[in-house]
């Protein structure tokens, strides 16, 4: 028999939805959506107009800097062919270059370039932006409260 819901909410109050309240995979992606958004838009103001949603995953932090692209692809939970494609992109775009290894002549490293940098100081601007909002859309208190919640669940670091 499955395990029922412990949401707060109840399926009377979500009429439209038919499988009642949003779950916390959805309640987690729909700010991620919002922050997602909010870089975007930033990056593209800031003349940064050639990245999209898909490049933003390799600058999620901690960021590619010094990652051999095996080690990201694995970090970022996608294929090597992904990955691949996606740097290639990025190195085409000029936010970042691929390295021989120092320690391993066969290996190759990520290097962000000035461009990839500065990308980088563009999203991190606008996610304190929105961390802004939220602390004031929530009060100091519990945007705390939702910070370390949050850390707690990431697990150690």
């Amino acid at each position: 028999m499955p395990k029922t819901s412990s949401s707060p909410f109840t399926k009377s109050e979500y009429p439209d939805q038919a499988f009642g309240p949003p779950l916390i995979g959805a309640l987690l992606r729909m700010p991620w959506e919002a922050v997602q958004r909010r870089m975007l838009e930033r990056l593209h103001e800031q003349g940064f107009d050639d990245l999209d949603a898909a490049h933003l995953n390799v600058f999620q932090y901690p960021g590619p800097q010094a990652a051999k692209p095996s080690e990201l692809a694995s970090r970022l939970r996608i294929s090597k062919q992904a990955l691949n494609y996606l740097l290639g992109e990025l190195e085409r775009l000029g936010y970042l270059e691929r390295r021989p290894d120092p320690d391993d002549l066969r290996a190759k490293r990520v290097a962000l370039t000035r461009r990839g940098t500065s990308a980088i100081a563009v999203i991190r601007d606008a996610v304190a932006e929105i961390e802004t909002e939220w602390e004031q859309q929530l009060g100091p208190r519990r945007f705390a409260q939702l910070r370390k919640l949050l850390h707690d669940l990431s697990g150690p670091q």
